[in-house]
């Protein structure tokens, strides 16, 4: 098969970025191997087009077969995976020993110099140990309001996170989507290479809870939470402990302005604006609506 017509295998293709990098290569038209835990379950959550392949990184025997053929791999970390060593790290030479030739990571803001996010060390074994990739680095997820800010909306009315007055440049994980997509397909001017991906202006939870007053027609208020607070509040709700670990510093993280900066580069990349807030907010209505289907 001509290195060009390799497909470029996608990990947690039917998650929020991965089904958007899916489409971007798709509509580019690549060949798309879309990786996934369970292919069953899988099955119509996955954009027609596109092969699909067992891929669980807690599973490394099922690295060989997805990995095999491919020419390029687009990275990320499962939340609930905080042991990137034996998973994510393993599948990054599993992709080095099957010859593909570039990996875009999923990572986070400020993982290139924060060593307490899983990220950190993801991005320090691709940089040992592999020879062509891009990290991107985006700052908080609008989708988050859908995702894990969306209970408390939609039975509370309010947004509850140990934030402070911190803000951040919200960006949508449609916009970094593409850019992984973009990259994928024209690798070499982004080879070895971090890109700090953020939203249009920075906004504090105050802000945000007024976007979605304006566009719900009720009021919706923010709680700046406690940190033990809202560490026992995700546990209660079966989040594993690593996760709330996590989900907890970045929020915290805020509080010291780690996700305020607004950094242009996400609209160089797509070469057009990228999405605001509300634009979010209006195009996802439904989700905080009563009878609104989950994402």
């Amino acid at each position: 098969m001509p290195r060009d017509a390799a497909p470029i295998l996608v990990l947690g293709a039917t998650g929020n970025v991965g089904r958007h990098v899916v489409e971007g290569l798709l509509a580019a038209g690549v060949s798309v191997r879309a990786g996934v835990r369970d292919p069953a379950a899988a099955a119509g959550g996955t954009r027609e087009g596109a092969e699909v392949v067992r891929l669980d990184v807690e599973d490394p025997t099922s690295f060989p077969t997805a990995v095999n053929g491919a020419r390029g791999l687009f990275l990320m970390r499962p939340p609930a995976v905080s042991r990137v060593g034996p998973t994510l790290n393993v599948l990054i030479d599993a992709a080095a020993s099957a010859g593909i030739g570039h990996i875009v990571f999923l990572s986070v803001a400020g993982a290139d110099r924060n060593p307490v996010v899983p990220h950190h060390r993801v991005e320090r074994h691709l940089a040992s140990s592999f020879p062509s990739w891009t990290a991107l680095r985006p700052g908080f997820f609008a989708q988050n309001l859908g995702d894990a800010y969306r209970r408390d909306i939609l039975e509370e009315d309010r947004i509850i996170v140990p934030a402070g007055r911190g803000r951040a440049a919200f960006v949508d994980v449609r916009d970094v989507g593409d850019v992984a997509a973009r990259i994928l397909l024209d690798p070499e001017p982004h080879r070895r290479r971090g890109y700090e991906l953020t939203g249009t202006e920075p906004l504090s939870f105050t802000d945000v809870a007024a976007t979605l007053s304006a566009v719900l027609g009720r009021p919706i208020t923010y709680e700046a939470a406690t940190v033990l607070r809202y560490a026992r509040r995700l546990h209660a709700r079966g989040l594993p402990m690593a996760q709330v670990a996590v989900q907890t510093v970045l929020h915290v993280g805020l509080r010291f302005g780690q996700a305020e900066r607004v950094t242009g580069t996400l609209e160089r990349l797509l070469g057009r604006p990228a999405r605001t807030l509300a634009t979010y907010v209006d195009d996802h209505q439904h989700l905080w609506r009563a009878g609104g289907a989950a994402p």
